[in-house]
């Protein structure tokens, strides 16, 4: 059973609004057997669509390597936005050592209703991925049962937005469950009625491109 820990800690600082929330990265970042083209930091798989999604909105001209400019490059970025990371997950058990999130068990959340405490700024959750068994807003709706809140539906289609009030306060937050930045949503994309219209109008539209134009909005 290969023990997948989360190899980085949550990148927050004091003036942080925005709250990226995925789940677990692949094995290798937890081993440190990096490929030549992946980035040692948050979302950082040379097969992940996060920062390129990012890169084509913002005009970043982002390098995709094993370097410290490259991890400069997307702090600056998160910094200058206001944007921190916070995946859920700290830990889960694998049978089979792959990035899939169904093959997670035993799974050890950590407290983002903790760090929205700490960081009074932030008033939008941006998961990466939805509803789905062991996805972000899956694993986020368990962590909200033990502080007895739940989300409340603002937008019930994709992104899905929803809204909570932080327990114990009055301060609402956001959550906008967008579409997974991963190769392995590409099918679910394309099923997508939306995405379906887009292509009818443009022949040339991908599902990166349809990720494009649902992210920026909210980044």
């Amino acid at each position: 059973m290969f023990l997948h820990t989360h190899p980085y800690p949550p990148f927050i600082f004091d003036s942080t609004t925005k709250l990226i929330v995925g789940t677990l990265p692949p094995p290798r970042f937890t081993t440190g057997d990096l490929k030549a083209d992946d980035v040692n930091f948050c979302y950082g798989s040379r097969d992940g669509q996060l920062w390129p999604i990012l890169n084509t909105i913002f005009s970043l001209d982002l390098k995709y390597e094993t370097t410290d400019e490259a991890i400069a490059q997307r702090k600056e970025f998160l910094f200058s936005r206001g944007i921190g990371i916070c995946d859920i997950v700290a830990l889960a058990k694998r049978e089979k050592v792959d990035a899939s999130d169904i093959g997670m068990q035993d799974v050890e959340l950590r407290d983002v209703i903790g760090v929205l405490k700490k960081y009074p700024k932030i008033d939008t959750l941006l998961f990466t991925g939805g509803n789905s068994k062991n996805g972000p807003e899956y694993f986020f709706r368990k962590h909200l049962k033990d502080y007895e809140c739940k989300l409340e539906v603002i937008i019930n289609e994709v992104p899905r937005i929803h809204e909570f009030v932080l327990p114990k306060t009055t301060r609402k937050i956001k959550t906008v469950s967008l579409t997974a930045p991963s190769g392995a949503a590409n099918r679910a994309v394309g099923s997508l009625q939306k995405y379906k219209e887009m292509k009818a109008k443009n022949s040339s539209m991908t599902t990166i491109d349809f990720r494009v134009d649902q992210y920026r909005p909210y980044f």
